[in-house]
Protein backbone atom coordinates (compact mmCIF):
# COMPACT_ATOMS: atom_id res chain seq x y z
CA UNK A 1 0.00 0.00 0.00
CA UNK A 2 1.32 3.26 -1.07
CA UNK A 3 1.51 6.55 1.07
CA UNK A 4 -1.20 8.19 -1.38
CA UNK A 5 -3.49 4.97 -1.04
CA UNK A 6 -3.71 4.98 2.94
CA UNK A 7 -6.92 6.21 3.88
CA UNK A 8 -7.01 7.35 7.35
CA UNK A 9 -10.49 7.17 7.75
CA UNK A 10 -10.13 3.18 6.37
CA UNK A 11 -9.89 1.74 9.79
CA UNK A 12 -7.89 2.71 13.26
CA UNK A 13 -5.10 1.58 12.34
CA UNK A 14 -5.02 3.11 9.08
CA UNK A 15 -5.10 6.34 11.34
CA UNK A 16 -3.15 5.17 13.42
CA UNK A 17 -0.65 5.01 10.42
CA UNK A 18 -1.05 8.16 8.84
CA UNK A 19 -0.40 10.21 12.14
CA UNK A 20 2.59 8.02 12.62
CA UNK A 21 4.00 8.96 9.11
CA UNK A 22 2.94 12.68 8.93
CA UNK A 23 4.49 13.40 12.41
CA UNK A 24 7.59 11.89 11.77
CA UNK A 25 8.47 13.41 8.69
CA UNK A 26 7.07 17.19 10.11
CA UNK A 27 10.40 16.00 12.27
CA UNK A 28 12.46 15.16 9.87
CA UNK A 29 12.70 12.14 11.40
CA UNK A 30 13.60 8.83 9.21
CA UNK A 31 11.57 5.27 9.93
CA UNK A 32 15.67 4.15 10.43
CA UNK A 33 16.08 6.64 13.52
CA UNK A 34 12.86 5.54 14.76
CA UNK A 35 13.64 1.29 14.03
CA UNK A 36 16.77 2.10 16.11
CA UNK A 37 15.63 3.97 18.97
CA UNK A 38 12.66 1.24 19.24
CA UNK A 39 15.05 -1.44 18.88
CA UNK A 40 12.59 -3.35 16.00
CA UNK A 41 13.19 -3.13 12.67
CA UNK A 42 12.61 -0.84 10.08
CA UNK A 43 10.64 -2.73 7.95
CA UNK A 44 8.21 -3.31 11.19
CA UNK A 45 8.09 0.64 11.12
CA UNK A 46 7.47 0.46 7.31
CA UNK A 47 4.42 -1.97 8.36
CA UNK A 48 2.78 -0.04 10.77
CA UNK A 49 3.07 3.14 8.92
CA UNK A 50 1.11 1.38 6.23
CA UNK A 51 -1.25 -0.24 8.18
CA UNK A 52 -0.14 -3.86 8.08
CA UNK A 53 1.25 -4.56 11.31
CA UNK A 54 -0.23 -3.33 14.75
CA UNK A 55 1.90 -1.24 16.80
CA UNK A 56 1.95 -2.28 20.85
CA UNK A 57 2.49 -0.38 23.96
CA UNK A 58 6.25 -0.18 24.28
CA UNK A 59 6.93 1.41 20.55
CA UNK A 60 4.53 3.62 20.87
CA UNK A 61 5.55 5.07 24.20
CA UNK A 62 9.17 5.29 22.85
CA UNK A 63 8.11 6.97 19.70
CA UNK A 64 6.48 9.41 21.77
CA UNK A 65 9.66 9.93 23.60
CA UNK A 66 11.64 10.57 20.56
CA UNK A 67 9.40 12.74 18.60
CA UNK A 68 8.65 14.58 21.54
CA UNK A 69 4.63 13.94 20.92
CA UNK A 70 2.32 14.93 23.60
CA UNK A 71 -0.24 11.81 23.72
CA UNK A 72 -0.95 12.12 19.57
CA UNK A 73 -0.40 8.76 19.06
CA UNK A 74 -1.04 7.52 22.55
CA UNK A 75 -4.46 8.47 22.40
CA UNK A 76 -5.23 6.29 19.06
CA UNK A 77 -3.85 3.30 20.32
CA UNK A 78 -6.96 2.18 22.23
CA UNK A 79 -8.68 2.23 19.00
CA UNK A 80 -6.16 0.22 17.46
CA UNK A 81 -6.26 -3.01 19.87
CA UNK A 82 -8.84 -4.48 20.53
CA UNK A 83 -10.94 -3.01 22.58
CA UNK A 84 -13.55 -5.77 23.52
CA UNK A 85 -17.49 -5.18 22.44
CA UNK A 86 -17.98 -3.12 19.18
CA UNK A 87 -20.15 -0.94 21.21
CA UNK A 88 -17.12 0.02 23.07
CA UNK A 89 -14.56 0.83 20.56
CA UNK A 90 -15.44 4.51 20.52
CA UNK A 91 -14.99 5.36 24.12
CA UNK A 92 -11.48 5.54 24.06
CA UNK A 93 -11.47 8.17 21.64
CA UNK A 94 -14.01 10.11 23.70
CA UNK A 95 -11.73 9.73 26.76
CA UNK A 96 -8.82 10.80 25.19
CA UNK A 97 -10.86 14.16 23.80
CA UNK A 98 -12.29 14.61 27.02
CA UNK A 99 -11.85 18.23 29.37
CA UNK A 100 -13.87 16.25 32.32
CA UNK A 101 -14.79 13.01 33.24
CA UNK A 102 -17.66 12.30 35.96
CA UNK A 103 -17.96 8.54 36.87
CA UNK A 104 -20.27 6.58 39.46
CA UNK A 105 -19.22 2.71 39.95
CA UNK A 106 -21.28 0.78 42.58
CA UNK A 107 -19.54 -2.33 41.84
CA UNK A 108 -16.04 -2.00 40.98
CA UNK A 109 -12.96 0.20 40.67
CA UNK A 110 -13.49 2.38 37.49
CA UNK A 111 -10.91 1.36 34.59
CA UNK A 112 -8.97 4.39 34.44
CA UNK A 113 -7.83 3.82 38.35
CA UNK A 114 -7.49 0.08 38.02
CA UNK A 115 -3.73 -1.90 38.76
CA UNK A 116 -3.17 -4.31 35.80
CA UNK A 117 -3.75 -7.28 38.48
CA UNK A 118 -7.21 -6.42 39.81
CA UNK A 119 -7.91 -5.27 35.94
CA UNK A 120 -6.74 -9.01 35.12
CA UNK A 121 -8.65 -10.78 37.78
CA UNK A 122 -12.18 -9.06 36.59
CA UNK A 123 -11.81 -9.85 33.00
CA UNK A 124 -10.72 -13.21 33.63
CA UNK A 125 -14.21 -13.68 34.69
CA UNK A 126 -15.70 -13.56 31.59
CA UNK A 127 -17.14 -16.90 30.82
CA UNK A 128 -15.04 -18.11 28.01
CA UNK A 129 -12.09 -15.71 27.83
CA UNK A 130 -8.72 -16.58 26.70
CA UNK A 131 -5.80 -15.93 28.67
CA UNK A 132 -4.42 -14.10 25.66
CA UNK A 133 -7.76 -12.03 25.27
CA UNK A 134 -7.70 -11.44 29.08
CA UNK A 135 -4.34 -10.36 28.56
CA UNK A 136 -4.83 -8.24 25.49
CA UNK A 137 -7.62 -6.36 26.93
CA UNK A 138 -5.50 -5.63 30.13
CA UNK A 139 -2.84 -3.97 27.87
CA UNK A 140 -5.99 -1.92 26.59
CA UNK A 141 -7.24 -1.04 29.29
CA UNK A 142 -3.50 -0.13 30.97
CA UNK A 143 -3.20 2.41 27.83
CA UNK A 144 -6.37 4.59 27.85
CA UNK A 145 -5.08 5.35 31.73
CA UNK A 146 -2.28 7.65 29.45
CA UNK A 147 -4.96 10.23 29.15
CA UNK A 148 -4.86 11.15 32.96
CA UNK A 149 -1.01 11.32 31.94
CA UNK A 150 -0.64 14.00 29.67
CA UNK A 151 0.34 17.29 30.12
CA UNK A 152 -3.39 18.74 30.27
CA UNK A 153 -5.17 15.82 31.67
CA UNK A 154 -8.89 16.02 31.96
CA UNK A 155 -10.52 17.24 35.22
CA UNK A 156 -11.57 13.12 36.63
CA UNK A 157 -14.01 12.64 39.40
CA UNK A 158 -15.07 9.60 40.69
CA UNK A 159 -17.56 8.04 43.29
CA UNK A 160 -17.24 4.23 44.11
CA UNK A 161 -19.69 2.64 46.63
CA UNK A 162 -18.01 1.37 49.88
CA UNK A 163 -18.89 -2.12 48.64
CA UNK A 164 -15.64 -1.60 45.98
CA UNK A 165 -13.22 -1.81 48.80
CA UNK A 166 -14.62 -4.66 50.59
CA UNK A 167 -14.97 -6.66 47.44
CA UNK A 168 -11.34 -9.33 47.39
CA UNK A 169 -11.25 -9.00 43.99
CA UNK A 170 -8.05 -10.86 42.91
CA UNK A 171 -7.31 -11.84 46.29
CA UNK A 172 -5.94 -10.03 49.40
CA UNK A 173 -3.03 -9.16 47.56
CA UNK A 174 -4.37 -7.86 44.74
CA UNK A 175 -6.81 -5.94 46.65
CA UNK A 176 -3.74 -4.24 48.83
CA UNK A 177 -1.88 -2.92 45.73
CA UNK A 178 -5.11 -1.71 44.45
CA UNK A 179 -6.22 0.27 47.47
CA UNK A 180 -2.22 1.34 47.68
CA UNK A 181 -2.93 2.72 43.99
CA UNK A 182 -6.07 4.60 45.26
CA UNK A 183 -4.18 6.49 47.75
CA UNK A 184 -1.25 7.29 45.49
CA UNK A 185 -3.93 8.81 43.23
CA UNK A 186 -5.10 10.81 45.30
CA UNK A 187 -2.31 13.26 45.24
CA UNK A 188 -2.96 13.48 41.24
CA UNK A 189 -4.23 17.60 40.96
CA UNK A 190 -6.57 16.73 38.92
CA UNK A 191 -8.34 13.20 40.24
CA UNK A 192 -11.02 13.30 42.79
CA UNK A 193 -12.29 10.29 44.85
CA UNK A 194 -15.10 9.89 46.99
CA UNK A 195 -16.67 7.07 48.37
CA UNK A 196 -20.47 6.49 49.57
CA UNK A 197 -20.98 4.50 52.48
CA UNK A 198 -22.86 1.27 52.15
CA UNK A 199 -25.17 2.42 54.69
CA UNK A 200 -26.30 5.91 52.31
CA UNK A 201 -26.48 4.16 49.36
CA UNK A 202 -29.03 6.17 47.56
CA UNK A 203 -31.32 3.62 45.33
CA UNK A 204 -30.96 5.67 42.38
CA UNK A 205 -27.15 4.99 42.58
CA UNK A 206 -28.21 0.88 42.89
CA UNK A 207 -29.56 1.15 38.54
CA UNK A 208 -25.76 0.75 37.87
CA UNK A 209 -22.63 2.50 37.02
CA UNK A 210 -21.80 5.20 34.24
CA UNK A 211 -19.42 7.89 33.06
CA UNK A 212 -20.23 11.20 31.77
CA UNK A 213 -17.69 12.99 29.11
CA UNK A 214 -17.84 16.34 28.72
CA UNK A 215 -15.58 17.00 25.42
CA UNK A 216 -12.80 19.45 24.05
CA UNK A 217 -14.97 19.65 20.85
CA UNK A 218 -17.77 17.73 20.16
CA UNK A 219 -21.23 16.85 22.07
CA UNK A 220 -20.73 15.28 25.06
CA UNK A 221 -21.01 11.38 25.74
CA UNK A 222 -22.09 9.22 28.15
CA UNK A 223 -21.09 5.57 29.04
CA UNK A 224 -23.66 3.45 30.90
CA UNK A 225 -22.96 -0.25 31.99
CA UNK A 226 -25.68 -3.45 31.80
CA UNK A 227 -25.19 -6.63 32.86
CA UNK A 228 -25.89 -7.67 29.15
CA UNK A 229 -24.25 -4.80 26.68
CA UNK A 230 -23.13 -1.85 27.44
CA UNK A 231 -24.11 1.18 25.62
CA UNK A 232 -22.38 5.03 24.17
CA UNK A 233 -24.39 7.69 23.65
CA UNK A 234 -24.67 11.62 22.79
CA UNK A 235 -28.44 12.36 23.44
CA UNK A 236 -28.82 15.52 25.44
CA UNK A 237 -31.64 14.11 27.40
CA UNK A 238 -30.09 10.99 28.71
CA UNK A 239 -26.50 12.99 29.54
CA UNK A 240 -28.94 15.77 31.29
CA UNK A 241 -30.50 13.08 33.18
CA UNK A 242 -27.43 10.77 34.57
CA UNK A 243 -25.87 14.70 35.38
CA UNK A 244 -28.32 14.75 37.50
CA UNK A 245 -28.32 11.51 39.26
CA UNK A 246 -24.42 12.05 39.19
CA UNK A 247 -24.90 15.15 41.77
CA UNK A 248 -27.91 12.84 43.91
CA UNK A 249 -25.24 10.09 44.43
CA UNK A 250 -22.41 12.33 45.41
CA UNK A 251 -24.66 14.20 47.97
CA UNK A 252 -24.32 10.95 49.71
CA UNK A 253 -20.91 10.64 49.42
CA UNK A 254 -18.17 11.35 52.24
CA UNK A 255 -15.96 14.46 51.92
CA UNK A 256 -13.24 13.82 49.33
CA UNK A 257 -10.55 14.64 52.26
CA UNK A 258 -11.97 11.74 53.96
CA UNK A 259 -11.75 9.36 50.98
CA UNK A 260 -7.76 8.20 52.31
CA UNK A 261 -9.11 7.14 55.70
CA UNK A 262 -11.77 5.16 54.23
CA UNK A 263 -9.28 3.29 52.03
CA UNK A 264 -7.14 2.67 54.46
CA UNK A 265 -10.06 1.83 56.72
CA UNK A 266 -10.43 -1.31 54.47
CA UNK A 267 -6.93 -1.94 53.89
CA UNK A 268 -6.91 -3.63 57.53
CA UNK A 269 -9.00 -6.26 55.57
CA UNK A 270 -6.11 -7.49 53.31
CA UNK A 271 -3.45 -7.13 55.64
CA UNK A 272 -3.27 -10.76 57.26
CA UNK A 273 -4.38 -12.91 54.50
Amino acid sequence: MSVSELDPGASPLALFGAELRRLREERGVTQETIADYAHVSKSLVSQIENAKRTPQWDFTEQVETLLDLRGDLLRLLPLVLKTGPTWFRQWPKIEANAHSLRTWQPLVVPGLLQTSDYARAILRGQPGITDQQVEEAVEVRLSRQAVLDRPQPPMYAAIIDEAVLCRPIGGAKVMRKQLEHLLKLLAHPCITLQIVPMTSVPTIGLLGGFVLSQQVSGPDALYLDSADDGEVTDREDRIRRVSVRFDAIRSYARPVNETADAIREKMVMYENE
